[in-house]
């Protein structure tokens, strides 16, 4: 059970493995399933599960084991006990911090400098179940969403495959997460786009990185929602949330970020420089 490209590499090796893929479900798709197709897998794109027609569905289908990526719905409680060795889910935070939708982008806006993947029980609650095997992975400051996303699902399509291997050996061990010690990374909304530039440069930064390249950190200028894409923090300092030069320097709380891409609403990304080219951010400009 998986849907976005995260999920990708996880099936890929699976497939290489040459393992039983009895079913795929993935979301209803926005494009067409070629990868699928191609592979002869059999694919099913519930847009809920929760009915009894799924549920006879799925009991049809019969799995040993499910193993579950970047799903996107949550499978009800009833499913979990009709796989003979259970529900696996492959999770990208170091669990029990980031439990939820968006772990990956709140590591980062966090500032956290390590994060990795758990592959876990799937229960009743939100990635509460006991984790079999972690592996940690450093978050150098260059990393955006998208890179480390990449970095990531790698990571958890070679540690499924070890999973797997313990769980056919009856060796698998599964140890309970420490609740207290959890942290909810809930769903990436509008307002976590928004640029407070009342926040520290380096927090800016992270939050331009967290949501890249999906769905970008913005500010408002002349009515426009702009978008910046790519920024370093500097030693330059100035009035929060104006332009400090004509080459969009802009100051936050502490020092201030240079802009290295950027875009406007319709338009293409585009290099500072480039941008500056066709579009004016004069020195004092107000942000909001």
């Amino acid at each position: 059970m998986g849907t976005p490209e995260f999920a990708v590499p996880a099936l890929k090796v699976l497939l290489k493995e040459k393992l039983d893929i009895v079913h795929v479900y993935t979301q209803p798709p926005k494009k067409s399933n070629r990868g699928l197709k191609k592979n002869n897998l059999k694919v099913h794109h519930p847009s809920s599960l929760k009915n009894e027609g799924e549920l006879d569905f799925f009991k049809k289908i019969n799995p040993d084991l499910v193993i579950v990526v970047a799903y996107g719905q949550i499978i009800p409680e009833n499913f979990l006990n009709l796989s003979k060795k259970g529900f696996i889910n492959i999770h990208a935070s170091l669990l029990p911090y980031w439990r939820g939708a968006a772990p990956i982008q709140r590591a980062i806006m966090n500032g956290d400098k390590f994060t990795g993947i758990s592959i876990m029980k799937i229960e009743k609650g939100l990635d509460s179940g006991p984790v079999m095997l972690s592996e940690k992975l450093e978050i150098n400051n260059h990393l955006n969403y998208g890179l480390l996303s990449d970095q990531l699902s790698i990571l958890g399509s070679k540690l499924i495959i070890k999973a797997i291997d313990l769980i056919d050996k009856d060796k698998a061990k599964f140890e309970e997460q420490d609740h207290t010690k959890a942290t909810h990374a809930k769903k990436i909304t509008r307002e976590d786009e928004e640029i407070n530039w009342n926040n520290n440069a380096d927090k800016i930064v992270q939050q331009i990185n967290a949501l890249n390249p999906t769905p970008g950190a913005c500010f408002k200028f002349e009515n426009e929602r702009i978008k910046i894409w790519k920024a370093e923090v500097t030693d330059q300092k100035g009035k929060i949330g104006t332009t400090i030069n004509d080459n969009l320097l802009i100051a936050c709380k502490d020092f201030a970020i240079q802009v290295l891409e950027i875009q406007r609403p319709g338009k293409k990304i585009q290099k500072a420089k480039e941008f500056l080219l066709g579009y004016k951010i004069p020195k004092a400009s107000q942000l909001i």
